[in-house]
């Protein structure tokens, strides 16, 4: 048998061991524990989450910017109790920076070291040399400390990186040159997160269960408001939903998510307003929307989204 066939009979071995040990999560029961931990999941995300724990499977959570996808795997980190890990994908991240390094400079003193007392060159690849990026510490993960992966924002990152993912994905394992094959006996939850900015590859979502993330209903959103800012006058976070769902009609270079939504709420209760009127929605414009072109094509029609905020009064509330 080969060097690479041990490594994987290893692999697949430790497969198997992992599915024996796999924990059934139910649906409902997440959703209700998201629920706690901050987080209003609906069903089509709570079912993704719950099956990519029990099945020991990434999840892709695509969506716009702003819609709470980093925020599903905070809130997955503090349901489970685990220790969130997360690396924040950019263009020409690598292996070094993603995976392992080693460190040069300690093996440098060592060989120094070693040269002075005349003794045996160290070992320049142990352990107390290896440096461990957020992937390789992933597959730390235990029984009593369990790991949330987040890879945020992959699409980001090049094709080259996105191929790498492909054997970190199939078997929670690393292959280093110097060492071989590190593979994980308790796997982490690993969340992916794409704001879609480009296509990825096919191989990478065959690998993971997949989410789209859109915007909320507006009842959904005077939800999240409510849960996350308590202390805001519940018809202002009424206002704030349906003028935020008027928005996201417009053509603007870019709609706002949830995030905008909870500032624009902070803002206007720390303007002191009650509800949001024409007097304060021109000035609180800068807190929900980024883009000049965005504010004074809003701004011209604030007259008619702020009618159209206050006619749905008569309809009932959640």
């Amino acid at each position: 048998m080969t060097s690479k066939d041990g490594r994987n009979a290893e692999i697949v071995l430790l497969a198997e061991k992992r599915k024996q040990m796999a924990e059934s999560v139910d649906v409902d029961d997440l959703r209700r524990r998201l629920l706690g931990a901050g987080y209003v999941a609906d069903a089509g995300l709570a079912t993704a989450l719950a099956c990519a724990v029990s099945l020991e499977r990434a999840v892709l959570l695509e969506g716009d910017a702003g819609v709470g996808k980093t925020d599903a795997a905070r809130a997955l980190a503090s349901v489970f109790g685990a220790t969130l890990l997360r690396l924040q994908c950019y263009e020409g991240l690598d292996l070094a920076a993603a995976a392992y390094d080693w460190n040069y400079g300690k093996q440098l003193l060592a060989i120094r070291a070693a040269e002075a007392v005349h003794d045996r060159a160290p070992d320049l690849y142990a352990d107390e040399f290896l440096i461990r990026r957020p992937l390789l510490a992933a597959l730390g993960a235990t029984q009593a400390r369990r790991i949330v992966l987040l890879i945020d924002e992959i699409d980001r990152a090049d094709d080259e990186f996105e191929a790498f993912l492909l054997e970190f994905l199939s078997d929670f394992a690393i292959s280093i040159p110097e060492r071989g094959t590190v593979a994980a006996v308790h796997p982490p939850i690993v969340v992916l997160t794409s704001n879609r900015t480009r296509d990825l590859h096919d191989a990478l979502k065959r690998r993971c269960f997949y989410h789209w993330i859109g915007h909320p209903s507006v009842e959904r959103e005077i939800e999240i408001l409510r849960l996350h800012l308590p202390d805001v006058e519940p018809a202002l976070a009424r206002d704030v939903a349906r003028a935020a769902a008027a928005l996201r009609t417009r053509d603007l270079r870019k709609v706002p998510g949830i995030a905008e939504s909870l500032d624009w709420a902070q803002t206007l209760q720390l303007l002191g307003a009650q509800r949001l009127g024409e007097d304060v929605f021109d000035t609180s414009l800068g807190s929900v929307l980024k883009y000049p072109e965005d504010i004074e094509l809003v701004r011209a029609s604030a007259a008619a989204i702020v009618s159209t905020v206050r006619a749905d009064d008569a309809a009932p509330s959640p």
